[in-house]
This record gives C-alpha cells, structure tokens and sequence, in this order.
C-alpha cells in the first residue's frame, strides 16, 4: 500500500471549550493552532479542525443498518493499527466514554476482518475508529 498522506477535516461544534477538552484530554490529541472561533488537532497524524457553529434546531442523529447494527451518518475517523485500536478502546473505555456501537470485531475469519467502535463528540458528531486485521485489505471484495 502507498504512504497515505494527512487527511484534512473540520467540523462544526456548538460548544468550542466542551469539545476542545473532549479532543484534548479524551482523545489524546495534542493542540496545534486556534483563535476564539476553532481549533486545530492531531487526530493520529491528520488535522482536525474543530470549527463553532450555532447548535441546529433538534437535528436527529440519522443511521444507517449494518449488521444488525444502526451506524451514524455521517461520521469520520481513522483506520488504526490493530494493536493501536485495542488499546485506544481500552482507554476510552476506562475514561467513560459512551459508544454508539461499542467495539467489537465485523467479519471475524473472513477477508477484511476489521476491529470497529462508534461513540459521538459532545456536539453530536459521530466518530468510528477502525482497525484491520490484515491492512492490506482496506478495500478488499
């Protein structure tokens, strides 16, 4: 697989300091630039860019089935190393945070057997982390 270069994502939050902390000490992700309106973040070596953005009217978290499984759309992550993911879960776990879909393993045994978990930023922005097995099948059919 090529090197994969930085992906860039800003998203909207209502409340900046809530999700600055959230990113921050949750998520471990170190600060880089910021003015009174955003934030930037390391997220696993991409930019993240927390922007503010007035609260929507009673927006409804719309889902998608999977697996018997309702997942957030839309949402945005990163694709971990196997170990890297179990141990983020691990944390995550120990600091409470809540999961939309806790982490468990999708085609176990099977070609793109994947570690996956979903949980939501405290603007309602949905996250899935991911992991697989063999990361030479990514886009594996």
């Amino acid at each position: 697989m090529p090197e994969i270069t930085p992906f860039h994502i800003a998203i909207p939050v209502h409340n900046l300091a809530e999700c600055r902390t959230f990113y921050g000490e949750i998520l471990n992700c170190e600060e880089g630039r910021s003015s009174d309106h955003w934030v930037d973040f390391n997220l696993f070596g991409h930019q993240l860019v927390i922007h503010y953005k007035p609260k929507a009217k009673d927006e409804a978290l719309h889902v998608n089935p999977v697996d018997g499984k309702d997942v957030p759309v839309p949402h945005y992550g990163v694709v971990l190393p196997w170990d890297t993911f179990k141990s983020f879960s691990e944390e995550l776990i120990a600091k409470g945070v809540r999961f939309v879909i806790e982490p468990y393993i999708r085609f176990k045994g099977e070609v793109g057997e994947q570690a996956t978990m979903f949980f939501l930023d405290p603007a309602g922005n949905a996250l899935e982390f991911k992991a697989f097995k063999d990361m030479g099948q990514l886009f594996a059919k």
